[in-house]
């Protein structure tokens, strides 16, 4: 087939330019991004390789024309062009090592990024070879649509282990097909500010801590003396903050109908509101106080968020932005576990990559993604401070080595994860029972309902949509 002549000559053609000494780009300024909330038909090929050579599509001239050495362009939707680092440096770096293909992005913006991406591609005039999938919602719409490649055939061809990414391929994958690959994944963390643990005598956490020892760690930094107060834990207003703690066990995911695994997490952070452990919630939502000003602010002991905070902190106190003095002392463990359940297992969002449907360069087009979404890919992925979907020792070195970095071992121990668990998984109906889940939840912490009551809400209606 001459999907294999062309992926012999592009993967020559990039370990030339690997030999050469490509580099990627070292700017640790990253876009900080919200964690998104996550039945198709594949399109048909040749019947075989003598009816293929007898009538070639576009896309196998296009391919020929790769394999030969003559230029293709690759146009490819993404977000937040002039904000996000990764994006130039994943084009030079590319295009370093594929001196015959041009990298053509085109920014569709972040606000509904998805929402635009499916327009386009419903449209006939689009055409673009490759597109990013922010969240996993958006990319049930595409898939449901027929817009997306399906990726399989392209896989198993150029070898590739997908045990690689950890097992989030298994979350998005649409009746047996894949049609997406991981190229960034963002983990929860702990934040932790050592200088209020240095101050209250206290030891840090650790990489292995209960959810029962998080609490009573929290509770013994508080400070609710006016003027001096110190919160011991933070909670951000996503309903993933709160919920989510519920599927760590790898048993339950939002995608169950039944939420009675939700309950003790909101009983623990309802009563540390209520002890002013950590902030009201309604005060939060009314005054938008964002997760990043609340950590800076120096007065939050521990904050659960994502992994692409860490990129924040770094540029953010390089620049001056954050106040060193109250939040330049910081360190980063594991996200708490129930009893039995491993440490180091976490929530994930990933971004990937998929080919189109239309697209005329489906060849080139995967070559681009798995590239991006593999070691070379991953490594510049960690060079500009940002976390890719395979993380190897290398990776994980080059992130810890970054200027800004905490230097601790325990930060750096952080980073390896045992279990991760995305936290919006793939369904059809992913969209709709997001929804429930976020409509009820804000329900619940502005204590408009009982914890009982919202979840037996929960329960009632996502239970509808299963039904349907």
């Amino acid at each position: 087939m001459k999907r294999k002549l062309v992926s012999a000559v592009l993967s020559t053609a990039m370990i030339a330019g690997l030999l050469a000494g490509c580099g990627g780009n070292a700017d640790t300024g990253a876009a900080d991004a919200a964690p998104a909330g996550d039945a198709a038909q594949e399109e048909a090929v040749a019947a075989d390789d003598n009816a293929a050579e007898e009538e070639t599509t576009p896309a196998e001239d296009t391919a020929d024309e790769a394999a030969s050495g003559e230029a293709v362009t690759l146009k490819w939707a993404i977000w937040d062009k002039d904000i996000t680092p990764y994006w130039n440096a994943i084009k030079e770096n590319y295009e370093a090592a594929n001196s015959n293909v041009t990298i053509e992005m085109t920014d569709l913006g972040s606000t509904d990024y998805m929402t635009v991406l499916a327009t386009e591609l419903s449209g006939s005039g689009s055409d673009f070879d490759v597109v990013t999938i922010k969240d996993v919602p958006g990319y049930a719409t595409l898939v449901s649509k027929n817009t997306l490649e399906p990726l399989d055939s392209y896989i198993s061809e150029a070898g590739i282990d997908l045990a690689q990414y950890g097992g989030v391929d298994k979350q998005v994958t649409v009746d047996g097909s894949l049609y997406e690959l991981p190229f960034r994944n963002d983990f929860w963390v702990v934040f932790y500010n050592k200088d209020l643990f240095d101050a209250a005598g206290v030891e840090y956490p650790t990489n292995d801590m209960t959810f029962d020892e998080y609490d009573a760690l929290a509770r013994q930094l508080t400070d609710t003396t006016f003027g001096s107060q110190v919160y011991g834990a933070h909670y951000h207003t996503w309903r993933s903050a709160v919920q989510l703690f519920g599927v760590l066990d790898g048993k339950h995911s939002i995608l169950d109908g039944e939420y009675d695994f939700f309950k003790p997490y909101y009983e623990m952070v309802l009563n540390e509101e209520k002890d002013q452990v950590c902030r009201n919630y309604a005060d939060l939502s009314a005054e938008g106080l964002h997760y990043s000003a609340a950590f800076s602010g120096g007065d939050v002991a521990m904050m659960n968020m994502g992994s692409w905070f860490i990129s924040t902190m770094i540029a953010s106190l390089e620049s001056g932005e954050y106040d060193s003095s109250l939040c330049g002392n910081w360190g980063i463990v594991k996200y708490p576990h129930a009893d039995g359940v491993e440490a180091g297992s976490t929530l994930g969002t990933i971004t990937g990559l998929a080919v189109t449907s239309v697209s005329e360069n489906k060849d080139a087009a995967f070559d681009f993604v798995e590239w991006v979404s593999g070691a070379e890919g991953a490594k510049v992925m960690a060079e500009t401070g940002n976390f890719p979907a395979l993380m190897n020792d290398e990776v994980a070195g080059i992130i810890s080595g970054l200027e800004g970095f905490p230097t601790d071992d325990a930060s750096k121990e952080a980073l390896n994860v045992s279990n991760l668990y995305l936290e919006v998984p793939y369904a059809e109906n992913v969209s709709a029972i997001n929804d429930i889940l976020d409509t009820y939840h804000k329900s619940i912490m502005n204590q408009e309902i009982t914890i009982d009551e919202g979840i037996a809400s929960m329960n009632e209606e996502v239970g509808k949509i299963l039904a349907e």
